[in-house]
């Protein structure tokens, strides 16, 4: 079956349409699926209007993409991320409803988590997904359990948070890591990968201003030492609580 999207028979008028080589002027006609075109100056072009945002949902939008140059295919699913971001956040604040203290709590971790990860590298997704879905078992937990232990927490967050990634059709391996990282990330392991240390600290660090531990200089600087690997979460913990 032809990708309806590169069927003319569904195109609108602006779906063909022209620029200016900035080299010498001359208009290049682009089709809107276009990846590149090249001008007769020989000046290659890349498509400015070019949107793959199908290949989030298409079954066979990976073998699409697969057709791009190499600087396209990173701009491509660095959209596609950053659209799963936005849609695992949307399903955090509706599973929290009006419980504005966990939605800010998951908020503030998704934000320190991506000053580590700018830092330190780590994948995007698999680090904010679980920054947003960390602690999305403590509601479901308290029901069954009462007043959940963390371990309560985890075991039902990690089966809420893998029911919403698939919802969301997200690939299996960034769903199954994500997964793992929330149903043990108040419990390190002797060795933990960069993408779970990173949700591990930026959690500290929310929890440290949320616990009242920043008032107490000498159980902050434990803290640090005991938790923290990350050259830039240690810097950042440093920061944030006047450590010398």
């Amino acid at each position: 079956m032809r990708c309806p999207g590169q069927d003319p028979m569904f195109w609108k008028p602006d779906d063909v349409f022209e620029i200016s080589c900035p080299k010498c002027g001359y208009g290049v006609e682009f089709f809107k699926f276009d990846a590149k075109r090249k001008c007769r100056c020989g000046h290659v072009m890349v498509n400015p209007k070019i949107d793959f945002g199908c290949a989030e949902w298409c079954p066979y939008g990976d073998s699409c993409i697969e057709g791009l140059p190499e600087e396209m295919k990173a701009k491509t699913r660095e959209e596609k991320n950053n659209r799963l971001r936005e849609r695992i956040s949307s399903e955090m604040r509706k599973h929290f409803g009006s419980d504005t203290k966990r939605i800010n709590h998951a908020l503030k971790v998704a934000q320190y988590a991506e000053e580590i990860l700018k830092i330190e590298g780590g994948h995007p997704l698999v680090v904010l997904g679980a920054a947003y879905l960390h602690d999305i078992g403590i509601t479901e937990a308290e029901k069954k359990y009462g007043s959940a232990s963390e371990e309560d927490q985890e075991k039902e967050g990690k089966t809420i948070a893998e029911d919403i990634l698939i919802k969301l059709n997200i690939q299996r391996g960034i769903v199954n890591e994500i997964c793992d990282i929330i149903g043990h990330h108040h419990h390190p392991r002797t060795r933990e990968t960069l993408n779970f240390q990173i949700l591990f600290e930026a959690d500290w660090l929310v929890n440290m201003q949320e616990n009242g531990l920043s008032k107490d200089p000498k159980k902050v600087e434990e803290t640090i030492e005991k938790n923290f690997r990350t050259v830039t979460g240690k810097n950042l913990a440093n920061e944030l609580f006047n450590q010398a």
